[in-house]
């Protein structure tokens, strides 16, 4: 229960320096600045100055003893591990980066001493950032029940590498969830509400939801207020080795009233013009997850990436039938013509089933107060769950009669 505790303490604040750096205009790297490991009177104390805030989280691991912090991302230029170390209690520091877009700093511990406290606090003027972490007196049965890396779907993707979907039946079903627009692009505005907001908050709960019901490993496009390009989107989910990628939004119409939510899929009339943009715009090897299509011309990939189609557009219109019917069982009321297809370009993978959902209309009174109510999106994030667990035994069972 107490590493259940720190954990949540502890990822619940990865994300404010991040955050506050942004808001000040702040970007890149963050650069060391300085600091120490030092003794404290019982254990050990770690001190970073860096010149901006980042998200972060730390942990502690055995065999051997050491604590762990990582972030995204360091400049370690000019540190010098062996200056750093201050302490008799931690035996060895090391520094670097541990994969393209995270950096680590391990500290091997002379003695168990567990995590007592940490705290990355960001300058209101400068924007630098000072984070703090504090070792307590050695106990190793303290020390053993509290070790391990919290997963979190947020710091765990894999490489981005292409490679093909998990097949059913080999471990649970990854689901991407894109909350739409973010960053510079608020989306449709109301009230002081925007919808880029409301889908992150949405988006946030649902992945709970998805957690909680045991069957599936969540990753999400954003999970701050920034923008991500829609050709990153569909390529961080391929990265993340999606089964499922759900685009979340809520509409706007300029005059008249409109209720309840829709799904759409990709319109098959865009479907040649969709390959023919991604194959324009896209590496080769970034179009079809597991199909390196380096030094193909566009004739190539679009012959290719019209097979994959050929058996993904049928999954994905399933997928969008079941989520809609568990929508309709969970919140009683869905659009006048609630399933569409259009050419968006987030649905535009060829080979990972993919819907767009529109919670509602902001423009609505009483859509935007469903939005904004904790109870009615929990009922909405209930019934999407029961569609995709629904969809997956379908799809399950079809399986076989896939070309492979």
């Amino acid at each position: 229960m107490g590493r259940f505790l720190a954990t949540i303490a502890l990822i619940a604040g990865v994300w404010s320096g991040a955050a506050q750096a942004q808001a000040q205009g702040l970007g890149g790297l963050a650069q060391f600045l300085g600091g120490s490991v030092r003794d404290s009177r019982d254990g050990a104390e770690l001190l970073l100055d860096l010149s901006q805030g980042v998200p972060w989280r730390v942990f502690t691991l055995t065999g051997p003893d050491r604590l762990v912090v990582d972030f995204r991302e360091v400049d370690w230029q000019g540190a010098d591990p062996a200056a750093l170390r201050q302490s008799e209690r931690v035996s060895e520091l090391r520094l670097g980066t541990f994969r393209p877009g995270w950096s680590r700093l391990v500290a091997v511990l002379a003695a168990p001493m567990p995590l007592a406290q940490a705290g990355l606090g960001v300058d209101g003027e400068s924007g630098t950032a000072a984070l703090t972490v504090q070792l307590g007196a050695p106990d190793r049965a303290a020390f053993d029940a509290a070790a391990g890396a919290p997963r979190d779907p947020r710091w765990d993707l894999p490489a981005a590498t292409a490679v093909r979907p998990a097949v059913r039946g080999q471990g649970p079903i990854v689901v991407m969830i894109d909350p739409g627009h973010g960053g510079i692009d608020p989306g449709a505005e109301a009230d002081g509400a925007t919808e880029a907001e409301l889908m992150l908050i949405f988006a946030r709960e649902l992945r709970e939801v998805l957690l909680r019901a045991g069957d599936f490993e969540v990753a999400m496009t954003r999970d701050t207020d920034s923008f991500i390009s829609l050709e990153g989107r569909v390529a961080l989910a391929h990265a993340a080795g999606a089964d499922i990628f759900l685009s979340l939004h809520a509409d706007s119409i300029d005059e008249g009233v409109a209720r309840g939510a829709a799904v759409y899929t990709l319109a098959e009339e865009a479907s040649d013009a969709a390959s023919a943009a991604l194959a324009e715009r896209h590496d080769r090897d970034d179009l079809l997850a597991g199909v390196d299509l380096s030094g193909t011309d566009d004739r190539v990939a679009d012959v290719l990436m019209d097979l994959a189609r050929l058996d993904n557009t049928p999954r994905s219109q399933a997928l969008a039938l079941h989520v809609l019917e568990g929508i309709r069982n969970a919140a009683g009321q869905v659009h006048k013509r609630p399933l569409r297809q259009a050419g968006f370009s987030v649905l535009k993978a060829a080979d990972i089933p993919s819907v767009l959902i529109e919670l509602g209309f902001l423009s609505t009174a009483g859509e935007l107060r469903n939005l904004q109510d904790p109870a009615w999106r929990a009922g909405m994030a209930a019934g999407i769950r029961d569609g995709l667990m629904a969809w997956t035994i379908e799809d399950a069972a079809l399986a076989r009669l896939r070309r492979q």
